[in-house]
């Protein structure tokens, strides 16, 4: 039976992958890819338009739907499953594309864990790919991590008193997923002295990075790729 590839290819920057992920995206006859219900190309599918020739391949387009409703995560879910696993079945090889890395806040995870469910007979393998955190940190040339330091990657969330033990309780940490609670978040950092400490960095490496000032941040509406990056 074929292989399903977990592919991470880097934050944004096409240059950002690694030699084993071009390598597979060569040798594999089908590319999927995580596909927007509407709007501009994922940096995922823009990633794979450099390196690879659509007329070549199969290009599977998968829908995953940012809601929280059960009913319709399930629907799609199980039919991105079936998309794929009617490929694997015939014998051809499909690598799923993910921005950063397969195995960290990844869609490919909601596959993988499904597909091994209904299909465990399936050889699935990822191949590592540089994440957001790493990126950002060299981009703004913050070690993230040296000697004894704690270091946490925390998703920010609408809790004022989580988010203050998270930074009181670590050198340095990267939260995720800071656009919907920005405000709370710089509250956070003003009450304990360390705005001056906060880092925020939008669709980092890619051709739209942003790297934001935190005194430019008031009720600023932040994309959904924006993370922050604390380091005491």
């Amino acid at each position: 039976m074929a292989t399903l590839f977990g592919l991470g290819v880097g934050p944004g920057d096409p240059e950002l992958i690694t030699v084993k992920a071009f390598r597979v995206m060569k040798e594999s006859p089908v590319i999927a890819y995580p596909k927007k219900m509407k709007g501009k190309k994922s940096y995922a599918q823009r990633i794979v338009d450099v390196y690879v020739n659509g007329m070549d391949k199969e290009m599977l387009g998968l829908v995953f739907p940012m809601t929280k409703h059960q009913e319709t995560l399930d629907r799609e879910w199980n039919k991105a499953v079936d998309e794929v696993y009617a490929r694997i079945a015939e014998g051809k090889d499909v690598a799923f594309v993910t921005e950063g890395d397969p195995m960290l806040f990844s869609t490919f995870i909601h596959l993988m864990t499904l597909m091994q469910e209904r299909h465990p007979d399936v050889d699935i393998q990822m191949v590592p790919g540089i994440s957001s955190f790493n990126a950002s940190a060299s981009r703004l040339g913050i070690p993230l991590g040296e000697g004894d330091d704690h270091i946490a990657m925390i998703p920010a969330v609408d809790d004022y008193d989580a988010m203050r033990r998270a930074i009181e309780n670590h050198d340095a940490i990267v939260f995720i997923k800071v656009a919907k609670v920005i405000d709370l978040m710089l509250q956070v950092l003003r009450d304990l002295d360390l705005l001056d400490r906060a880092h925020v960095v939008t669709k980092v490496t890619s051709d739209e990075e942003i790297i934001w000032k935190t005194s430019e941040l008031d009720g600023v509406e932040l994309e959904y790729l924006t993370l922050m990056v604390v380091r005491k």
